[in-house]
Order: structure tokens, then sequence, then C-alpha cells
């Protein structure tokens, strides 16, 4: 009997000895020493350095360890051999919001929302940032000596989860249902084109603001999510199947779909936190399986966030209420904007300490029920962001409230530490196999394939907060993929 012959090593292989070196592999070894030490070392170094009225006491230097930790992993990230969409996603979020943007405003001594409590709360939420981080790092390490199910002594991968096909034409139709009903309940498309402040007052005088924030979360979760769903699913059938591109029905209904996204999920009606989900779900659905691709878009989304996203809110107000910001250094737009996340765990350690505690999975409950009214619910809890906001006095109370916060309000620093280290756990398990699953070869109905990217894109609105906010486009999206999920995989149900 002889023996198999073994397969020859393939570039890029951890497990050959004899690995071959091509030219990528060769510039990725060029650039991976000075993309981690601009990320991890230059980057940071650089903006501590800058000229500002903040304080170099303990929570400074916390703020800078952080910044460092999260480049490094993040650098980590990029330069893998496999891509990680999910723990990509959890650690450019870390280095932007929690990192580099807060050690901005530790320099110059401005952030975007009060910080109303001692100093010491501020060192405090630094540090159990840090906590956090390292729990997920745990996580991730324990995910890796998880053994693999195993049935009369061999290995066995579960069954892959599919899109049914005529389930999935029932989806398309519950994305134009439900986008038409948003477009006509607003007043018509011309409205998406305007500015968010036109589509709130357009949802107010529709009088959906009246039945509160589950239905306004409804209305437009049911006019966005499907819609973008469909696309996703429609747009992995195309690259993958040649009997979609040969097939003109699909193609058309591609291109419906692609024009209704245009309307109902661009830019300039959408928060920019939902419009990063859509182009990240897109861009890794479209490129399966391009590690290039993968590298650029993160290396990438540290510059826009540093340069773009700061002045990204052009559209939110009409032009006579939009004060554009003037500034003479990069650091300021990070300092006067939207990256709050690091000042608003500290006021929430400051508001839980004043008198009301942990809250012991009470704003849990109220964000997994988002959906039950509160003429049923009568004590149902209100956004950790806004609630914490009220009890500062702001005026605007949209204000972020980071998983980190969330979790310590409920559970404490342990019961967060917990909770980290499960999404770290969890993130590397899905991770690992999606790499293995989202290859071109894969069947075009493979969910994972378009599931994971969706998920990794909507982690910056998980982890920015409030999760009530978010907890609406969630349950959606988990309707639309239950009504599309099958095990099936026979020529009735299959997408070819």
């Amino acid at each position: 009997m002889t023996a198999a012959r073994s397969a020859p090593p393939r570039p890029g292989d951890d497990k050959s000895w004899g690995k071959v070196t091509t030219p990528r592999t060769l510039l990725s070894r060029a650039l991976s020493v000075p993309l981690a030490l601009g990320f991890t070392v230059f980057l940071p170094l650089f903006v501590a350095v800058q000229p500002g009225a903040g304080q170099h006491d303990a929570a400074f230097w916390l703020q800078l360890l952080l910044t460092m930790y999260a480049g490094a992993r993040l650098s980590a990230m990029v330069l893998t051999s496999r891509r990680k969409l999910l723990q990509g996603s959890f650690w450019l979020f870390v280095y932007m919001a929690m990192g580099v943007a807060p050690l901005a405003q530790a320099v110059l001594g401005q952030v975007p929302t009060p910080v109303v409590g001692p100093r010491s709360d501020l060192t405090a939420a630094i540090a159990l940032v840090l906590l956090g981080c390292a729990a997920f790092d745990v996580g991730v390490l324990l995910a890796r000596h998880r053994p693999a199910g195993r049935v009369g002594g061999s290995l066995k991968e579960p069954r892959p989860v599919m899109a049914h096909r005529r389930r999935l034409h029932l989806l398309t139709a519950l994305a134009f249902l439900g986008s038409a009903a948003l477009i006509v309940k607003l007043g018509g498309p011309a409205v998406f084109f305007s500015s968010r402040q036109e589509i709130i007052a357009g949802i107010e005088e529709a009088g959906v603001s009246q039945d509160g924030q589950a239905g306004q979360a409804l209305l437009r979760g049911f006019g966005t999510v499907p819609a973008l769903l469909a696309l996703l699913l429609y747009t992995r059938w195309l690259i993958t199947s040649k009997f979609a591109r040969r097939k003109v029905s699909i193609i058309v209904t591609w291109s419906a779909l692609a024009v209704l996204n245009l309307i109902v999920n661009n830019p300039i009606s959408n928060p920019r936190y939902w419009f990063l989900t859509v182009m990240f779900a897109l861009l890794f659905t479209v490129f399966p399986v391009s590690a290039a691709m993968y590298r650029v878009a993160l290396s990438m989304a540290v510059v826009i966030a540093l340069l773009v996203f700061p002045f990204a809110d052009r559209f939110r107000y009409d032009e006579k209420n939009y004060k554009p910001v003037e500034t003479t250094s990069f650091l300021e737009p990070m300092a006067l904007k939207d990256y709050d996340q690091i000042g608003m765990f500290a006021n929430t350690i400051t508001f839980s300490e004043s008198g009301p505690g942990h809250s012991y999975g009470r704003q849990l409950a109220g964000s997994v029920f988002f959906a039950v009214p509160r003429s049923v619910w009568s004590g149902k809890p209100r956004d950790t962001g806004v609630m914490v906001g009220q009890w500062m006095g702001t005026v605007n109370t949209n204000l972020s409230s980071p998983i980190w916060a969330e979790l310590w309000i409920d559970f404490g620093p342990l019961g967060m530490g917990a909770g980290l280290l499960g999404m770290g756990y969890a993130s590397a398990r899905v991770d690992r196999r999606y790499a293995k699953r989202a290859r071109r070869s894969s069947p075009p109905g493979s969910l994972i394939s378009t599931v994971v990217p969706l998920v990794a894109g909507y982690s910056f609105i998980l982890l920015r907060g409030p999760l009530l906010q978010a907890s609406g486009r969630i349950a959606i999206a988990g309707i639309c993929l239950a009504l599309v999920a099958t095990y099936r995989q026979d020529k009735a149900t299959a997408l070819r």
C-alpha cells in the first residue's frame, strides 16, 4: 500500500515547514514593522507630546498605556494570516474610540461631554477598560484550546446554515414592503437626501414618535435592515455563482435592491455608525477571501477615523443649523465631537456611586425586551446613556454608553470582566469558523459568509452603545435570518 502523497505547502500556510515566499509575503513582512510601530508607539506618542492644557496624572498615563496596548492588538489583527473580522472590529473600535481620541482629549484638556465626577472616577474608568480588554484577550486564548466535537473518534464539523432560495424571495418582498412603508411614512424618497434633522421631523409629523422609541426603532429597522440583508445575500450569490450571473431576474432584483439601499441606507439620512455597518458588510461580502483587502480596510479605517469621521456629521443638520468645526489642530475634532465613550463610562461610575448602585441585570433586561411598550411595563428602564445624561442635566441626552459601562452598571467589575471574556471567546470561535468557510468555493447560500461581515460592522454600534438603541435592528436582523435559514442543501432549496 503506497503512502498518500502530501500536498505541497501553500504560501502563507503556518503549518508547513517549507514556506514559499511570494512578493506579497515579502511586502507584508516589509510593512509589518513600521505598521506595528506606527499604531503602537509613534501615533500614541505623537499625540501625547502635543501642547495642551491637560494634566499628566495617573489618568493620562493609563490612557497612554491603553492606547499603546490597543495599537499592538490592532497591529496583530492587521498582520494576521487569517481574516479575523470580529476581533479586528473590536480592536479598531478600542484603538480609536477608547484610545487615540480620549488620549487627544487628555492632552488638550477638552472633552465632548462633561465629566462631572472626580478625577478618580475617570482614572477608574480607564483602568476598567484596560481590564475589559485583557479579559477579551483571555477569552480569545481560551477559545484556542477548546476541543472540536468528536463522533466515533473522528472530528465532526457542524452542518453549515444555508439560505433557503424561496425564503430569500420572501425576504426580498419583505424588504421592499418595509422600505416602501418607511419612504411613504416620511413623505417620499427626497427626504432621505436632505438631512437627519429632516428625517426626525418627518417621523414626528407622521406621528411615529408618539409610539415611543420602540415604535421608531421598529419602523426604521424594518425599513433598513431587510433591504440591507437581502442585498448582501444577493451580492454573495452573484459573486460566487456563474448561474446567478447569467440569470436576468437575479441581476434585476440585485439592481433594484441596490437602488432601494441607496435611498434608505445612504450616509445622508443615517447615523455614521450605521453607514459604517453597511460599508463594512458590503466590503467583506464583495471581497470574501482577500487578505489584502482585510488589511487595507483595517489600516485605512484608522486614517478615516482620524481625519474624516469627526467631520462626517455634515448631513446631521440642515443648512441653517449646521456649524462647521473651525480648528487649528487635528486633535481638536476628536476632543469636540462624538468620541465620548471614556468620559461617559466615568460619568456612569459617578452616577452609580452617587446612590443608585448597580442594577443587577435590569438595564440588560430593558435592552432584551425593548419592544415591550411602557404602557405595559411601567418601570421599563431607559437607555443607560439617556439615564446618565438626564442625571447630569445635559440638554442633549443622545449620549454613548460603551459596552464596558453597560456591563459594569449591571454586574460590577467582575461581571464586566466575565462579559468581555465571553465576547472574546465567542469572537475567536466565530472568526475561526468564518475563516474556514468564507471562501469562493463555498456554496453561494452560506449564511456565515454574509452574517459575520454584518455583525462585524454592527459591532461598532454595539460597542459604542447604548444597547437599548441598538436592540431594535438586532431583533429585526434575527427575524430575517430565521426566515431564510435552513440546513437543507438539496436542489429545491439551495442557491445555485
